[in-house]
């Protein structure tokens, strides 16, 4: 076989495969699980489980306990076909490609690693055609003003560099940086399409007090993915439990988002990795697509 006839029948093939993903995904409800809920699972793992229980998606957090996805040997560079045709033979899609880069820091040596350590991520995504990488605020360490403007400007910073790779940086809504003002502070001083917002609900709601209609009319213009969980008053802390046991009104954030047309996955951070004691992902993920799922279908309009 000539190289061109190789072409036309590898073309041919992910054609094929493009129609199956398409067939598959207009089947699915738009959830997603972040696989730090599954730090054991190896990357046919995740994808296979993903698939058989109707998941749309999976945000990439860590495999098998590595936080360091762009040194991943599932994610050489001579890997990222056949990673993407893994993914596109599950009816999937890369919802997010999150890394730990902090935008808060301070001592210049350290936020050029932070800034240098996102944009590796944001070339990983662009490899995956995945459309966003998430970075934190994260401390609000010294004076407000002074951390505001080191959290806006890196996010503007990378939201340029990413832009041209069809990539998009969105913060968390996390750490020090989970009330509405701030954020839509931060958001509307960094200036850029490509830097939004990963709503985290239970931070916004459990951390904040905020409820979540508040918060979706607050951001809901920047809100491109999100992070969904509940969780039980636990001392001073708090424990997550499966959906729907807890007190973070889930639903109504659901609702909220579907009021707004929001186009993103509903993704659960079911945090096993930071919690081992949490229960197994075999029991939390398709709990979630459960009662997810049926929240979905209440919200949305009767056709």
């Amino acid at each position: 076989m000539n190289a061109t006839r190789r072409e036309f029948v590898s073309a041919m093939a992910m054609a094929a495969l493009g129609a199956r993903y398409v067939r598959a995904a207009a089947a699915r409800l738009p959830l997603a699980f972040s696989t730090l809920g599954c730090p054991g699972w190896t990357w046919p793992q995740i994808l296979e489980f993903a698939e058989q229980h109707e998941f749309a998606a999976v945000e990439l957090r860590g495999l098998l306990g590595d936080m360091n996805l762009p040194a991943r040997p599932e994610f050489a560079p001579d890997k990222i076909t056949a990673a993407k045709h893994d993914v596109a033979a599950h009816g999937l899609k890369i919802a997010c490609v999150s890394s730990s880069a902090e935008m808060h820091v301070a001592d210049p040596q350290e936020r050029a690693q932070q800034l240098s350590d996102a944009r590796s991520f944001i070339d990983l995504a662009s490899a995956l055609g995945a459309p966003y990488v998430r970075v934190f605020g994260n401390k609000m360490e010294g004076p407000r003003e002074e951390v505001i403007a080191r959290v806006s400007s890196g996010l503007h910073e990378l939201g340029e560099y990413a832009g041209p790779r069809n990539v998009t940086v969105i913060i968390e809504s996390h750490g020090d940086f989970t009330d509405s003002a701030t954020l839509k502070e931060i958001l509307t001083r960094a200036d850029s399409e490509h830097a939004t917002l990963l709503w985290d609900a239970h931070h916004t709601f459990a951390t904040s007090h905020e409820e979540p209609e508040f918060t979706v009319a607050q951001l809901g213009k920047w809100i491109r993915h999100t992070h969904l969980k509940d969780s039980v008053p636990d001392g001073k802390d708090r424990h997550y439990v499966l959906t729907g046991k807890g007190d973070v009104p889930v639903k109504r954030q659901v609702e909220a988002l579907v009021k707004i047309n929001y186009a993103g996955f509903y993704c659960v951070e079911w945090e096993k990795k930071w919690h081992p004691d949490l229960l197994e992902p075999e029991v939390a993920f398709p709990d979630y697509v459960k009662v997810v799922g049926e929240y979905l279908r209440q919200a949305r309009p009767k056709s």
